[in-house]
């Protein structure tokens, strides 16, 4: 599952829809592109394209790639659970948090140098994860790599957008970046595992520096853009991250610091409410929420990943941890899983161009709860055929879901607002991830494969009930 970030979206109609997020992002805010008269030095839209694939290839590679090289850096840098989660969860969580206004951060420097920016800050935070000493160097690296990651994502869109002003070719050039994604998916298990058994857990991180330093190679010969005065809601994002970063302790760590972890997410989250009320330009307009609509998808957005990223980082660890198998063989494990991804994301998006976004949603979430209840089955002596048949239905009802939803609530609010709710989406999705991980870590720490089970059913039991409130949602936006 790739970030958008990690959009599913690899057809023409969600080409569209992620165009036209960026688009109505600079209308909304007020950003325009230069007109004929603005001085632009020549560019080349293929390698803008490449440029911005790469981008967004390395970034969505992280979250998938570090999963299976967890048990290597659990012995290498002596870390427990709690610090494996961390590892996880600091790219996640800084990516999911700042996501929220990187895009307006773009347009107030111009999307050519925040991009620039963050392919540097990723790329360089790659080396010093790959160089750590420690956890703690390792964990505060993996911030800086989801800081750059969440300033390259709105910028890459940009930059496509830039590149290719005529609505056909801009739509095909949108689904190639949004491939490029899906294939980072399906990459990212077989190349951690690759990397750390043919080398070590940093040849993860290493392998980023000569992408990164190539993607900003590229950038000489892409648009520039005009600088514009974009609000910022600094009160809102401020609140928002330490209100999530504050629940993600309080899942992780135990004892006083958890205790103390929640009470401060309660009273960030009490802060942030009070301030997006009151912003005219807020990070999360709350009245997004009160269209059935977009509550529904976002919810469903949620689930999806925690069914998909919580189950992915529980079984890497269940495939070494408790069978024994190399890094290696684990990542190959899941290629069956994540290659099915790319080729569901087209049946998704075709279904829902012929019937509307709420038939393949109806058959995805119910497929891929179905999937989940059959990792019931799963033991510690189950073989390897057995385990890469019985994930295969998550991920096709997964697949089968997330395209259309992403229409679903893009059609469901004003153009005006497509940017925004496309934004809180995706960030939902990342930050449910995120706590999936510190949730089912905390399940699987004490004996493996009961939490292996118990994280199985929560994950099951979210999607069970989004597929209801998609079935009961019957708005004509939604039918199509």
């Amino acid at each position: 599952m790739a970030i958008r970030p990690l959009l599913y979206a690899v057809g023409d109609r969600q080409g569209r829809g992620m165009a036209l997020q960026t688009a109505d992002h600079k209308a909304r805010t007020g950003a325009q592109l230069p007109t004929a008269a603005s001085p632009e030095r020549a560019h080349s839209p293929a390698l803008t394209l490449l440029a911005a694939l790469l981008g967004f290839f390395l970034i969505t590679l992280d979250v998938s790639v570090v999963n299976v090289a967890l048990p290597s850096m659990a012995d290498s840098l002596g870390a427990g659970m709690t610090g494996l989660q961390w590892v996880v969860d600091s790219y996640t969580l800084a990516l999911a948090a700042l996501m929220l206004s990187t895009g307006a951060f773009a347009d107030r420097i111009g999307a050519t140098k925040a991009y620039g920016i963050g392919v540097a800050l990723f790329t360089a935070a790659s080396v010093a994860c790959g160089l750590a000493p420690d956890l703690a160097t390792l964990t505060g690296a993996r911030v800086l790599q989801g800081i750059g990651a969440a300033i390259v994502l709105p910028a890459s869109l940009a930059l496509v957008r830039r590149a290719f002003p005529d609505p056909v070719r801009r739509a095909r050039a949108v689904a190639a970046w949004a491939a490029g994604g899906s294939a980072a998916t399906a990459f990212g298990p077989v190349a951690g595992g690759a990397l750390t058994t043919a080398w070590d857990w940093r040849g993860i991180f290493f392998i980023n520096v000569p992408f990164g330093l190539l993607a900003l190679a590229l950038l000489l010969r892409a648009p520039r853009f005009e600088r514009r005065r974009t609000p910022l809601d600094l009160p809102g994002q401020i609140s928002a991250t330490v209100a999530l970063t504050a629940v993600a302790f309080a899942l992780i760590e135990r004892g006083t610091v958890g205790v103390a972890a929640a009470v401060v997410a309660v009273l960030a989250a009490v802060v942030f409410v009070r301030v997006e009320r009151r912003q005219e330009h807020p990070v999360v307009p709350l009245g997004l929420f009160r269209d059935r609509t977009v509550a529904v998808m976002v919810a469903t957005g949620a689930a999806v990943s925690v069914a998909f990223y919580g189950i992915v980082f529980v079984f890497s660890l269940f495939f070494q941890q408790v069978q024994g198998r190399s890094a290696l063989t684990a990542g190959l494990m899941f290629l069956p899983m994540t290659a099915l991804i790319a080729a569901s994301n087209i049946v998704a998006g075709k279904l829902a161009g012929r019937y509307g976004p709420r038939l393949p949603m109806l058959i995805g979430q119910p497929l891929a709860v179905l999937g989940l209840l059959l990792l019931l089955f799963v033991g510690e002596d189950s073989s390897t055929a057995f385990l890469s048949l019985i994930m295969m239905p998550l991920a096709i009802g997964s697949a089968l879901t997330v395209p259309p939803l992403t229409a679903a609530i893009l059609d469901a609010v004003p153009a005006e607002r497509a940017g925004l709710a496309a934004g809180v989406l995706n960030s939902a999705r990342q930050v449910a991830g995120a706590l999936s991980v510190a949730g089912f870590g905390v399940l699987i720490s004490g004996t493996f494969v009961p939490g292996l089970h118990a994280s199985v059913l929560i994950a099951a039991a979210f999607l069970a009930a989004t597929a209801t409130a998609t079935a009961l949602l019957r708005s004509a936006r939604v039918d199509g």
